[in-house]
């Protein structure tokens, strides 16, 4: 091998390893986390500056690389060619396409951007001055490959929404909860956020028939036993029956002001909002108002139910007990496969549990059992939905209010 073919190997070499810097560095770029790289740079890191103010250029900073990677890479090409045409004759062509592309793909492409994927960070920040450079250099072609490309743009009307859509955010959530870069809980509570804004009061909402109230002439001995017998701060207070609620009675100024005034001028004025009203707009009326307690009214006047601030709150952050609650296991799970189920609990999560696709009207279980059944069922009553079978176990009143679930295999679906 004579000396100009040794400096031709040397320069396919260093041209390789430009092919494998620019790769890196669109990876590296591509992968960057900005939220962190704006942490840093509000920390007082210069060097993070730099780099996001270059990462957020980011048509021209991809349009330098791809443009200086082409470059490298045809030029390498051409180079090796004549090298090996002049090394083996007619049979270089095809030698130098073999080992071009080999040393192309593995040393130029793969391994930098694998590399570049996990350490993106430290490689933007260490490639900044040059990319920085070529970015410069490059100024007149990115101009014109900018007309291009808005040239390009109007002949091509672009009809998508570039707007993240609640599943999206979801999913990355998700993406971010399975790279262990937030917990379990972090991720919970993030999901319930964003899917807060579509919950409305009749989803968690405590219905009439649950409501303990208390009657405007009631005495203060009844009051107060009501107060001790449920365990509850605030109670309503009505006037003949429930759906004529008149105000909320908070413990605290019963008991302050009990043998001192009556129960009217005890209580405050109720808060009252429709079944539809979102829980975000409901939450910002109990601050406005300091209110803790919300009750809901039907279309025709009546009492719907009642929806506490606790109720919101637990929406958000997950079950709220104290010393006074009694721990209900909504969802039991038997040895035997099967779950026993309190027919309170929310229809959502007994659909995401047993993995139910039909869409129901009904908010509770209680709900879907009789809208499956399409009757007021009895004790030992069965039916079938989908792949589980379902016995109602307990009736009270008017409400099935527990039932027994056994999941049976899926059918097999037709092709």
């Amino acid at each position: 091998m004579d000396g100009n073919a040794t400096l031709t190997f040397a320069i396919l070499i260093a041209l390789v390893c430009c092919s494998a810097f620019f790769s890196a560095a669109e990876t590296a770029y591509t992968c960057l986390n900005r939220v962190r790289l704006k942490n840093l740079a509000n920390s007082g890191n210069k060097r993070a500056e730099k780099v996001l103010a270059l990462s957020e250029d980011y048509d021209r900073l991809i349009s330098s690389i791809l443009i200086g990677n082409n470059i490298v890479n045809i030029l390498s090409t051409s180079l090796a060619t004549v090298l090996f045409v002049q090394l083996l004759g007619s049979s270089g062509v095809t030698v130098s396409t073999v080992v071009m592309t080999v040393s192309v793909l593995l040393l130029g492409e793969v391994a930098p951007k694998s590399i570049a994927r996990v350490r993106n960070e430290k490689i933007a920040f260490a490639f900044y001055p040059v990319l920085s450079f070529i970015v410069k250099l490059l100024r007149p072609l990115n101009f014109l490959m900018g007309c291009w490309q808005s040239l390009i743009g109007r002949m091509i009307k672009d009809d998508a929404e570039h707007g993240v859509t609640e599943e999206e955010l979801i999913t990355m959530v998700e993406e971010a909860e399975s790279d262990g870069e937030i917990d379990e809980h972090e991720s919970e509570l993030i999901r319930s956020a964003i899917e807060f804004t579509d919950l409305c009061v009749e989803d968690i909402l405590t219905p009439r028939v649950d409501i303990v109230a208390v009657d405007v002439e009631a005495t203060e001995a009844e009051i107060a036993a009501q107060f001790a017998e449920s365990g509850f701060s605030r109670l309503p207070v009505y006037e003949e029956n429930v759906d004529d609620i008149i105000g909320i009675l908070h413990e605290k100024d019963f008991y302050r002001s009990r043998g001192r005034t009556g129960v009217r001028e005890m209580m405050t004025t109720p808060i009252c909002v429709m079944p539809t009203t979102r829980l975000s707009v409901l939450l910002k009326l109990l601050q406005r108002q300091k209110g803790h307690m919300a009750v809901v009214m039907d279309e025709y006047g009546g009492v719907t139910g009642i929806v506490t601030l606790e109720d919101i709150l637990e929406e958000l952050v997950g079950e709220i007990w104290d010393e006074h609650d009694e721990i209900v296991e909504e969802f039991k799970r038997l040895p035997d496969g099967s779950c026993r189920v309190q027919c309170g609990a929310n229809l959502d999560d007994l659909l995401d549990i047993f993995g139910l696709k039909k869409e129901y009207e009904s908010v509770t279980v209680n709900g879907w059992v009789l809208e499956e059944m399409g009757t007021f069922p009895q004790p030992g009553d069965t039916f079938d939905c989908e792949h589980l079978h379902v016995t109602v176990e307990q009736v009270d009143k008017r409400r099935v209010t527990q039932i027994l679930v056994e999941p049976r295999e899926k059918p097999e679906t037709e092709e």
